[in-house]
């Protein structure tokens, strides 16, 4: 593609016009430069074809481009701190984003844009892969905070709606403007359309000088400002404001998983990451020449009816190895691989076996840490002490959960149906109990199962879609709110009983939450960039940008202050949900990125389902009162 200079130069002149109240003379010095700098030729009549005027076309044609650009050098500038500041990845992919769309129309008039499916999809995608990280804590987090949550999004809703409306009416803003800023503060586009509706009508009576399409345009640039700016400042306010106040992120977020980890000790829940891990067991295997007599002829089973608390695993007998798995009968001279309790064996497994001796092949024992559903057998009802006697062979319990919570698993704890029993051992011993407990061993994997993956999308984007209309305004949850309630779901299930849903490897549950939030990010800013322009006119930008930022920031503001010297709640936990009582997802991300967890999450969906239908009444509201 080519221009002409003198068209470019038309085109900068044209765009200062529109800039100059607000954009200062060396901005628009260093816009001239750049597309000056661009041309090959020197003369009046030469063509503009340099290389940046072909990298925008390119990225204008190949918005696929455009998006991994965006995400390419957004990642690297968000980890780039000042005095310990810095954007983040989510803010800075959308720094880059507008300020690659933007440049691209101010200086050769090429608009990029991104299809709108494609941020929907990376959208629900990352709700989904949420709601698998957090519907353990939701239930508990709701059960808990659910009236806070509730007070929260009244809070930060009413306050917006405040702010906006007697603002535009001190600042003697037209009619649209006030329905505008709220939709832009709160970043819900569904708020125009209600707006609109109230014109159309007839609900708002438009006064005489005026007309629809003034009031549309007036409410197309209080979005339009209000949106970019609301954007960016949310996600640094609500990933700093911990900070702000003096708290510390990442030990707040680590008491919050600790508070609403659900139980006795730190495993962690059945289905969520680092269930298969085996950690630190008071139990390990040691290797011994047998000596005594009296083990002489027994089989393992046989020894293991005598010594309950020790199983052997392994015989080596000169250059053979044999398997417990196969019942080997002792001899005089093997050396046997004994596990049990560390303690126990320093103090007992010389005298009962005989000398310990360094044996690779007797301890070589790889060990698997499954999760088993109790189903109904002969088994349940009865004690753990029972149950290792009869089916515990070179097993240990770690954990047991009923109803997704753990609990102490002692002794005399008795195994009741439908509970998640954690064991770790050798994986054919583990199989073994799996089957007499009537369930099958679930352990992590690399293995995501994408038909369940699929189906909670499905849905999610039909119970978010399905809207009810009352009074003329839209009520619906929303798609992505849909999807995140279906991971919340799915994943509660599955810490009930590991074997629903399918796998889902953490490491695909991360990507999908990562890539999901930057590809929609990066849509968005595709397609705002090029708009930022068209509300820049006259005077009128300033009090836009003021009333959008205090909508903005001001609500969540008031939200923090109720709950952290109110209510006394954890301030990850309360970020999460100032941020989804102000309806943003990216500053969700920002607090989770603040904290190093997905803790913030827990408190999210409750004012973030709350606020979404009440904007849509006081945008209507505001609207009317006009």
């Amino acid at each position: 593609m080519t221009f002409s200079r003198q068209n470019t130069m038309k085109r900068l002149a044209k765009a200062g016009e529109r800039l100059k109240p607000k954009l200062c003379p060396p901005l628009l010095v260093i816009l001239c430069f750049i597309s000056l700098g661009a041309n090959a030729a020197s003369s009046e009549v030469a063509t503009v074809s340099g290389p940046i005027a072909y990298l925008f076309n390119y990225l204008s044609e190949n918005p696929f481009v455009f998006l991994f650009v965006a995400l390419a050098i957004g990642y690297p500038l968000g980890s780039v701190t000042i005095k310990g500041v810095g954007l983040g990845s989510t803010a800075g992919t959308l720094v880059v984003g507008i300020a690659i769309s933007l440049s691209s129309y101010v200086l050769y008039d090429i608009s990029i844009t991104a299809p709108g499916l494609v941020s929907d999809i990376f959208l629900m995608m990352f709700m989904y892969a949420i709601g698998m990280k957090v519907g353990p804590q939701f239930f508990s987090g709701l059960a808990r905070g659910g009236i806070d949550f509730i007070v929260i999004g009244l809070i930060v809703v009413c306050a917006n709606f405040a702010i906006v409306f007697f603002g535009a009416k001190l600042l003697d803003l037209a009619p649209g403007y006030a329905a505008g800023i709220i939709s832009g503060s709160y970043t819900v586009t569904a708020v125009m359309g209600v707006a609109q509706s109230a014109v159309s009508s007839g609900a708002y009576h438009i006064p005489e000088g005026l007309t629809a399409d003034t009031i549309g345009a007036n409410m197309a640039a209080g979005y339009a400002v209000s949106y970019v700016l609301s954007t960016v400042f949310i996600i640094l306010f609500i990933k700093y404001l911990p900070a702000m106040f003096g708290i510390d992120p990442v030990k707040a977020g680590k008491e919050a998983e600790a508070d609403f980890g659900g139980g006795e000790g730190t495993e962690a829940l059945p289905g969520t990451a680092g269930f298969s891990s085996p950690g630190t067991l008071p139990v390990e295997i040691r290797s011994y020449k047998v000596e005594h007599e009296e083990l002489v002829g027994k089989s393992i089973r046989e020894l293991f009816a005598l010594y309950p608390n020790a199983a052997v695993l392994k015989v080596v007998r000169g250059d053979d190895v044999f398997d417990a798995s196969t019942n080997p009968t002792i001899q005089m001279g093997d050396v046997i691989g004994v596990r049990g309790r560390y303690a126990n064996l320093i103090a007992k497994g010389e005298d009962k076996v005989g000398t310990e001796v360094d044996e690779i092949r007797a301890r070589d024992i790889e060990i698997e840490v499954a999760d088993i559903h109790v189903g109904k057998t002969e088994y349940a009802g009865k004690t753990i002490e029972e149950l290792g006697k009869e089916i515990g062979f070179g097993l240990y319990c770690k954990a047991i959960f009923r109803q997704g919570q753990a609990i102490p698993h002692l002794p005399q704890t008795i195994v009741e149906v439908g509970d998640v029993v954690r064991l770790a051992g050798p994986k054919w011993c583990v199989d073994e109990a799996a089957k007499k407990l009537g369930g099958k061993p679930i352990v992590e994997s690399t293995v995501t199962e994408t038909f369940y993956l699929a189906v909670s999308l499905v849905i999610g984007f039909v119970v978010g879609h399905f809207s009810v209309t009352m009074g003329g305004i839209p009520f619906a949850l929303g798609t992505s709110a849909g999807c995140m309630l279906t991971g919340i779901m799915f994943s509660f299930l599955r810490t009930r009983n590991p074997a629903f849903g399918g796998p889902m490897a953490e490491g695909a549950r991360s990507f999908l939450q990562d890539i999901g939030l930057s590809l929609f990010i990066a849509v968005l800013a595709a397609n705002v960039g090029p708009k930022i322009l068209n509300s820049f006119q006259g005077t009128v930008v300033i009090k836009i940008a003021i009333l959008g930022l205090l909508g903005a920031l001001v609500p969540p503001l008031l939200a923090w202050l109720y709950g952290l010297y109110v209510r006394k709640m954890n301030p990850m936990i309360l970020a999460g949900a100032c941020a989804g009582g102000r309806n943003s997802t990216p500053a969700m991300k920002g607090a989770q990125d603040a904290c190093g967890s997905s803790i913030p999450a827990v408190g999210y969906p409750v004012p973030y389902a709350l606020t979404s239908m009440l904007v849509l009444i006081f945008g209507y509201l505001a609207m009317v009162m006009s």
